[in-house]
Order: C-alpha cells, then sequence, then structure tokens
C-alpha cells in the first residue's frame, strides 16, 4: 500500500457526485455554466487534447486567464491523466523558461488572450505552442471520474530555497482530503457561491476554484482589478464566500457597502487586519464571519484563525489577530529546533498537504512559535524570502540582477511591513564609487527587465556599506529594522 495515501474520496470521486447536476458551476456577469455543461465541455477539451498530440501521463503547461473555459480545461487535465501546470503571465520570458525546465511538460497550451507570450516563450524553450480555440469543440473525450488517489491532479509551481521554480504535484487523495478541510472550515456548501480574488495560477485561485468544484458550489471568476462596481455585481450574482485583502474590506467598511444579500464569510490574506477594523466589522455587520488560513503552495491550509477566533478578539483577546490560528483538522504542527525564545522552523503533518518531505513532514521554511493555547505566531523567512501579496520574492534572486548594474557595487535586499501587501521589497545598494549610484528609475528599468514586477524593489536606500557580523555576514535583521522604523532616503523610480 502506498505509503502516502490517503483514506476517503480523492477529489475526482467527489467531483464525480456533481458531474450531472443542473445548478450553476460558474456564474458571471456574461455567462453561466452548470456542472452538467462544465463537464461536456470538458469531454470536448479531451478530444482536443488528444488531437492537439498531448497523451496522458505528462503534465501540460497553460497560460490561461481565468473564465469557464479555463475551468473545464482544468477538468480535462485532471480527469484524463494530463494535470494542468498554469504559468503566471506576470513572470518574465527567462522566469518562465526556468518554470518549464523542470516539469517535463511536452508542449504549451495558452488562450487567446496569451497567444503571443505563449509563442515566444516555446520559441525560447524549443516547444510547441497549442492556443485554444474559442469554444470546447464537441467530442466525446473519456473522463476518468473514479481517478486513483496517487493520480496527479494539477501542478503548480513555488519558488525553492534558491529561488529556482519548483512544481508542486497534487495527488487525487490529498487534493480531495484539503477540499474537505477547506469547505469545512468555510462552511461551503453546494448552494452557495465563491468568489476568489487571485488568478487561475494561483494557489488561491485555482486551489479554492478546485475546493468549490469537488463540493459542488458555485464559483466566480475573479476581476482584472478590484472596484466599488466589480463588489457590488458580486452581490448580483448571488456571493456567499470572497476573498478580499484587509485594505479591501477597509474601503468597503468606510463606503458602506460591504454587505452582500448573501454574503456570510470573507476570506483575507497578504497582511493582518487590524484589531479595529475586525471589530468595526462583526460590530455593524454581525451576519459575516473572517477567516484568514495559513497555507504554503506545498501544503495548506495548515492552521486557520476561524470566525470564532476573530469574535473572541473583536470582543477581549485582540492579541489573537497577531497569530495565523491553530491547526486544522487531523493536521499536526510543531516547532522545529526551537531556540531560548520558542522560535524555530514551523514543521506540519497531514493528509492532506500536497509536498511533504520524506520524513512525512512538511519543512515550511517559516519561522514561528506556538502559545500556549495552540496559536500560532510567525516570525518570518528562515531563509529571508519575502512574501508580496502573496507572491515569492527570494532576496538572492533580487540582489544578483541588481549587482550585475555596473553602477553597483554590491546590494542587499529584505522586506518591510505594508499595508495592504504583507510586505514590500526594499533595497539598500553601495555604489561602485562616490557619486556614482544610478538613478532610481534606471534601476527600476534594469531590474524590470529580467524580473516579474512584483520582484522589483519599491523603496531604494543608497548606503555606503552593508553592515556586517563578525563572519562577514550581511546583517539582514538590520536592514530590516531599519527598512521598517524609517524611510531613511528612498529612492522611487520615476
Amino acid at each position: 500500500m502506498d505509503a502516502l495515501a490517503v483514506p476517503g474520496p480523492t477529489w475526482a470521486q467527489m467531483y464525480a457526485g456533481h458531474a450531472h447536476a443542473d445548478r450553476p458551476a460558474v456564474v458571471s456577469a456574461s455567462q453561466a455554466r452548470t456542472f452538467r455543461q462544465l463537464t461536456r465541455d470538458a469531454t470536448g477539451w479531451a478530444a482536443w487534447l488528444d488531437s492537439a498530440g498531448l497523451p496522458p501521463g505528462r503534465p501540460v503547461a497553460v497560460l490561461l486567464g481565468s473564465s469557464p473555459m479555463a475551468y473545464a480545461l482544468l477538468l480535462a487535465g485532471a480527469l484524463t491523466g494530463r494535470p494542468l501546470a498554469p504559468l503566471g503571465d506576470r513572470l518574465t520570458i527567462s522566469e518562465l523558461t526556468a518554470c518549464l525546465s523542470p516539469l517535463g511538460a511536452g508542449a504549451l497550451v495558452a488562450d487567446e488572450e496569451h497567444a503571443a507570450l505563449g509563442r515566444e516563450l516555446t520559441a525560447r524553450a524549443g516547444l510547441a505552442c497549442h492556443v485554444l480555440p474559442d469554444a470546447a469543440p464537441a467530442g466525446a473525450g473519456v473522463l476518468d471520474l473514479a481517478a486513483g488517489g496517487d493520480a496527479i491532479a494539477l501542478v503548480l509551481h513555488t519558488s525553492g530555497t534558491t529561488g529556482l521554480p519548483k512544481p508542486v504535484r497534487f495527488r487525487m487523495d490529498r487534493l480531495g482530503l484539503r477540499a474537505r478541510v477547506y469547505a469545512g472550515l468555510l462552511e461551503l456548501r453546494p448552494d452557495d457561491v465563491y468568489s476568489s480574488s487571485q488568478q487561475f495560477h494561483h494557489l488561491g485561485g485555482v486551489g479554492l476554484l478546485m475546493v468549490a468544484m469537488a463540493v459542488g458550489a458555485a464559483v466566480v471568476p475573479p476581476v482584472t482589478r478590484f472596484s466599488a462596481d466589480s463588489w457590488a455585481a458580486l452581490g448580483e450574482l448571488g456571493a456567499t464566500h470572497a476573498t478580499l485583502a484587509p485594505a479591501m474590506v477597509e474601503r468597503l467598511l468606510e463606503a458602506g457597502t460591504i454587505q452582500l444579500p448573501r454574503l456570510r464569510t470573507i476570506t483575507y490574506g497578504s497582511s493582518p487586519i487590524r484589531p479595529a477594523t475586525a471589530a468595526r466589522l462583526l460590530a455593524e455587520h454581525p451576519p459575516i464571519g473572517l477567516l484568514q488560513g495559513y497555507s504554503q503552495t506545498e501544503g495548506g491550509p495548515i492552521t486557520a484563525l476561524t470566525p470564532e477566533d476573530h469574535r473572541r478578539a473583536a470582543a477581549h483577546h485582540p492579541g489573537l489577530l497577531g497569530s495565523v490560528g491553530r491547526a486544522v483538522r487531523d493536521t499536526e504542527v510543531i516547532i522545529h529546533r526551537p531556540d531560548g525564545d520558542g522560535i524555530g522552523e514551523v514543521w506540519a503533518r497531514g493528509g492532506h498537504l500536497a509536498a511533504p518531505a520524506s520524513d512525512g513532514w512538511l519543512h515550511t521554511g517559516d519561522l514561528g512559535k506556538l502559545g500556549a493555547d495552540g496559536y500560532l505566531y510567525l516570525s518570518g523567512r528562515k531563509g529571508d524570502m519575502i512574501i508580496r501579496g502573496g507572491e515569492n520574492v527570494y532576496p538572492e534572486e533580487v540582489e544578483n540582477r541588481i549587482a550585475s548594474h555596473p553602477g553597483i557595487r554590491e546590494a542587499a535586499v529584505v522586506g518591510a511591513p505594508h499595508e495592504v501587501l504583507g510586505e514590500e521589497v526594499v533595497a539598500f545598494i553601495v555604489p561602485a564609487g562616490p557619486g556614482e549610484s544610478p538613478d532610481a528609475g534606471e534601476l527600476h528599468r534594469y531590474v524590470r527587465r529580467e524580473l516579474a514586477g512584483f520582484k522589483v524593489p519599491a523603496r531604494w536606500h543608497v548606503v555606503d556599506e552593508l553592515p556586517r557580523g563578525a563572519l562577514g555576514k550581511v546583517l539582514r535583521r538590520a536592514l530590516r529594522a531599519e527598512a521598517s522604523s524609517t524611510p531613511g532616503r528612498p529612492r522611487r523610480p520615476r
């Protein structure tokens, strides 16, 4: 028996219970698809994958926007042994090429919106690029609604400790348990409507889409840019659950427009919510619950700060909002090798985690401590990774790019707290010579040519030297403290 096997229905078996239902699976202002229609579309896309020469057994790299077409293709790939591997369209060609290398995909599929990027990428990588037609073709593709637990349903990319992309493969059995864990936290039911603010390539987008698919709830494809009008439209579509950044919650509270007719739960991430904001929301709109989940691409949710936790925090325990909650059901969380303050690396073990190590534990790389009541308080990254708006930024990758500029002698990059994004990227640069510091706008453009926009520093500090310890290592803690406590002499790009 597979040592990693997880008891209970697989994701495919859970979807099979709704595959031919005539209730909505995807709803938007322009179109809606029932589960029966989505399944029929998926059979057409399965036939299209066959005609494109993409055999089962290998992942399919894709560049897709969030749409009913993408969701049906996702279903076709998962249920025919050709799991989709969505790529982020904000990455550069160099970064996307690095994603393709370890993936083992034989080709790339793009929708019309991403066709030019797809062709440029595949020309660089030496792969074929297939552009999707406007609609699912008629076909008799065969979907495996009883796919085994070890079948791969989805592949997403994260970054390893060196900053290089790493594919994470989601097994059917673990994905099924993940859907049940999340559905329990969200109290997500078949007649509910879920809206995520994250796009198709992101775990918070496609991952929660697959949770909804598994339990038979409808989803609303995310908009490109959040606005008061887009929020109001969710109400017209019957949204019961939505994902928002804390700053968005504050904007809607101030405008008096946060309450939607059926809204029950708001999930948030990227940054903590202010105690006053949580208290106001719960006092003025008691039907709405707040939920924060702590996750990684390799596995999650690990812990959750539940609606009841938020009510406790608002009533008499605001310090809880500094935590990421307690371990979710059937999950164990420990602190590996804690220091004198109880801080060490967070390890987690649970059947729904996608990529545990050979010892059965997910080594998160996050530093944190557990309170006596089991709440987890994060302290930062073991490897100094910056999490900007849910995207991982590794300082070394950015530093190497900056330091390659002829006008820079060396650079150090750290994260500083940001109200909306959680963290922003801050660079400390040492010029190659006195008075030779390049203009911040020039540096911004130089870095952006090779790295995604979210990795480019938002602030630039020119220093004579970087602080170092006795062994010559840069003291990142000192730089983070400086970046967090004072703006210093930030240089914003023009």
